[in-house]
C-alpha cells in the first residue's frame, strides 16, 4: 500500500479528476538546441538569461491548463517558481543532464548540492529522474544504474515523496546511429523498452510513477485499428501495461520531441494499454520557441495558439481514454487515537 505522503504527492500531480497531464520544462540540452536555433547562435552562446527568460513564458502560457508541471532546480525554478499556480502540482528534476559516457553505456548523476530533501523541503510534490538504461549495456554501467535509481528510491521512501523515474534507451558510443541528444534512439527495440520496465518495476526500486518513452518508435506508428500491424504494436505496449498493473504502479508517456499528431496515436495506444496520462515537453511548446525566441509576444501568442491548442487536444484524449489515478488509503488497523501517530513510519 502506498503511504499517505506518496499517495497525496501522487493526487496533486493529476486533475481533478485524476487524470495526469502534465507538461515538463525541466528539459535543459533540448532548449538550448531551441534557443540556439532561433537566435542563430551556437549553443554555447545560449545564455544563462537566454533559459530564464524562455521557462518563465512557458509556464506563464501553459501552466493553468497543466495538472503538474516539471521544472529542474538550476533554470526552471529561479525562473518561475513565483507565478506557478498553487493548484499546479510541482515534480522536480534531481538528475543532472551531463551523463557520464563511456564506451559500456551512459551512468546517471545527481545534480550537485541536490538531493531528495532539499526537493521535499521547498515544496516539492514528486521527485523526478531519467536514468538512460539498456539491459545490454556493460555490467559495470547496468549496476551503476540499478544502484543509483535504488537509492534515490529509498531517499524518497525517507522524504515520503512520489518517485517519478523516467527511462530511455540510447545508443551506444560505437553505434552508427550514436548521437548524444535527447531524441528516440534510432536502433532502439521493443524488448530494451519492455525489459527496462520489467526491471525498474520490482519494489526494491520504489518507483510510484513511470514516465516511459514507446516501445516503437513513435514517429512511424500505425493507424491504431484492426490491423494487423496495429496488433503487433498494440500488443508492445500492453506489454508494458501488463508490467505496470502487476506491479501497482501508474504510467504516463514521454513525448520524446515527436510531431503532435504522432504523440496522439501514442498515446491512442498507450491509453488501450491503461496508461494514465502524458508528461509531455517538446510536443507542445518546442515550436513556440524555437521560432520566436528571444520576442517575447511571439513566444506567448505561438504558445497560447498552438502550444495551448496540442494541449487541449491531448487533455480532451486522455479524459476520453486514460485510466484516472485514485488515491487509496488503509486505515484498517486504526482502532483508536494515537494509532496513526504511532504507526506511520
Amino acid at each position: 500500500m502506498t503511504t499517505i505522503g506518496k499517495s497525496r504527492g501522487l493526487a496533486r500531480l493529476a486533475d481533478a479528476d485524476g487524470h495526469f497531464t502534465m507538461v515538463a520544462l525541466d528539459q535543459r540540452p533540448p532548449l538550448i538546441a531551441a534557443i540556439a536555433k532561433a537566435k542563430g547562435v551556437s549553443a554555447a552562446d545560449v545564455t544563462f538569461a537566454d533559459m530564464l527568460a524562455a521557462k518563465r513564458l512557458l509556464v506563464k502560457a501553459l501552466a493553468d491548463e497543466a495538472s503538474s508541471m516539471l521544472f529542474d532546480p538550476n533554470f526552471a525554478i529561479p525562473a518561475a517558481i513565483d507565478i506557478l499556480p498553487a493548484r499546479t502540482g510541482l515534480i522536480v528534476t534531481l538528475e543532472e543532464h551531463r551523463f557520464e559516457e563511456t564506451p559500456g553505456g551512459r551512468k546517471s548523476r545527481s545534480i550537485d548540492n541536490w538531493s531528495v530533501g532539499k526537493i521535499r523541503r521547498l515544496g516539492g510534490d514528486a521527485v523526478k529522474v531519467l536514468a538512460w538504461y539498456r539491459p545490454d549495456a556493460a555490467a559495470e554501467v547496468v549496476a551503476h544504474q540499478k544502484a543509483y535509481v535504488r537509492a534515490v528510491g529509498a531517499e524518497c521512501r525517507r522524504h515520503d515523496i512520489p518517485y517519478v523515474l523516467e527511462l530511455l534507451v540510447y545508443p551506444f558510443p560505437d553505434s552508427a546511429s550514436h548521437t548524444t541528444d535527447y531524441v528516440e534512439s534510432p536502433d532502439k527495440r521493443a524488448e530494451l523498452v519492455i525489459d527496462s520496465v520489467r526491471e525498474f518495476a520490482r519494489p526494491e526500486y520504489g518507483v510510484d510513477l513511470f514516465k516511459l518513452e514507446t516501445p516503437l518508435p513513435g514517429a512511424s506508428l500505425p493507424e491504431f485499428g484492426a490491423g494487423a500491424a496495429s496488433k503487433k504494436a498494440a500488443a508492445e505496449f500492453e506489454a508494458i501495461g501488463g508490467i505496470c498493473r502487476e506491479a501497482g504502479v501508474p504510467w504516463v508517456m514521454l513525448s520524446g520531441g515527436v510531431a503532435p499528431d504522432q504523440f496522439e496515436r501514442v498515446m491512442t495506444y498507450s491509453y488501450a494499454a491503461g496508461a494514465q496520462g502524458f508528461l509531455a515537453g517538446r510536443t507542445i511548446w518546442l515550436d513556440a520557441v524555437q521560432s520566436h525566441f528571444p520576442d517575447e509576444a511571439g513566444v506567448l501568442g505561438a504558445l497560447r495558439g498552438d502550444g495551448l491548442t496540442r494541449l487541449t487536444s491531448l487533455k480532451t484524449l486522455t479524459r476520453a481514454k486514460g485510466v484516472p489515478f485514485v488515491a487509496r488509503y488503509d486505515f484498517a488497523g486504526v482502532r483508536r487515537e494515537g494509532d496513526v501517530a504511532a504507526s506511520y513510519a
